[in-house]
């Protein structure tokens, strides 16, 4: 019985300890509160003065500080992604070295101050990186066996050869596509040995198209001769037997085909006349991440909490010379 009385007598003390510190906890959160009131109650003026001060500065700099985003969606032809993507790191590397000299006499960028930033990433498209190219879906398939294949899609080696590319690039002031964007696009088509390859390139599709408008042309003849026999048979009253085997629908098939590729080279056509080819521009997106445009609220913030931290400090230290006084 004496056991038991005394584990209920230290059990409550080991309670009532408990609720004291949890007491003590609260009184000292409160303590803390109201000291924090008073702080701001004794400095109200100097709190005001550092609130307005920063909200003015923040203001004045949202106005006079701007950042805009661009983008040109573009397509590296003749093999050129690598190209393209090492002219893009070098006019970054010359940004960070602030070489505003080759910005503006090698790229053309007029306003090459206000130019900050540029980089280059794929725009996953799986679709196009597989149509009409049956080796590059055999290759998926063969990848994916080893591995997730939503990490393949994005890896260097396959991101890099799909068709399309997004170019990113920053200023600090609003721009036009005669000041950036043709500068840029002009600058990455300046290449002597992808222009031959482009000129050899070009010139093998339009010896193929030559070519193939002969076929067609071959194959109408051929069809229009043998529906002209059929007509002459039928009109003379006569029975014209055929092989099934003439290999008569091969020929509209391949017609078909043939015509098929002679509008994709007019459309090929139309995308080679570049090295990296624009096929669009988004210029002028005003960027307000991060704290962009946002400074009339982050100032004064900063300011007042940089005067409550050095009240902190101010009160800590002399709390702290008082003891060595002592």
């Amino acid at each position: 019985m004496s056991n038991n009385t005394q584990n209920n007598d230290n059990q409550e003390i080991d309670l009532s300890q408990v609720s004291k510190k949890i007491g003590d906890f609260f009184e000292g959160i409160a303590t803390n509160i109201f000291k924090v009131i008073l702080f701001f109650k004794r400095n109200i003026i100097w709190v005001s003065i550092l609130f307005i001060l920063g909200a003015g500065l923040g203001f004045y700099m949202d106005k006079n500080t701007k950042v805009y985003d661009h983008q040109i969606i573009v397509q590296p032809n003749f093999g050129s992604i690598d190209y393209l993507y090492a002219k893009i790191e070098l006019i970054n590397s010359k940004i960070a070295d602030n070489d505003t000299v080759f910005l503006k006499e090698v790229v053309g960028i007029k306003d090459s101050k206000k130019f900050k930033k540029i980089e280059i990433t794929p725009i996953t498209d799986v679709y196009k990186f597989i149509e009409n190219k049956s080796q590059n879906f055999e290759l998926l398939k063969l990848m994916a066996e080893d591995g997730d294949l939503k990490k393949i899609l994005n890896e260097n080696m396959t991101s890099k050869n799909y068709p399309y590319h997004l170019i990113n690039f920053r200023t600090s002031n609003e721009t036009n596509y005669e000041k950036t964007v043709n500068p840029i696009l002009n600058y990455l088509n300046t290449s002597e040995y992808y222009s031959l390859i482009q000129k050899e390139f070009v010139n093998n599709i339009k010896i193929k198209m030559v070519e193939n408008d002969s076929i067609i042309n071959q194959i109408n003849g051929f069809l229009n001769s043998f529906s002209n026999t059929v007509n002459g048979s039928q009109k003379s009253d006569k029975l014209v037997y055929y092989n099934e085997n003439s290999q008569l629908n091969d020929v509209i098939k391949t017609k078909e085909e043939l015509v098929g590729a002679q509008g994709y080279h007019r459309i090929e056509l139309v995308n080679l006349d570049k090295i990296v080819k624009s096929n669009g521009e988004v210029i002028n997106i005003k960027n307000n991440k991060n704290t962009n445009g946002k400074m009339k609220l982050v100032l004064p913030v900063l300011f007042v909490f940089l005067f409550v931290l050095f009240g902190l400090f101010r009160s800590f230290y002399k709390k702290q010379q008082a003891k060595l006084n002592s």
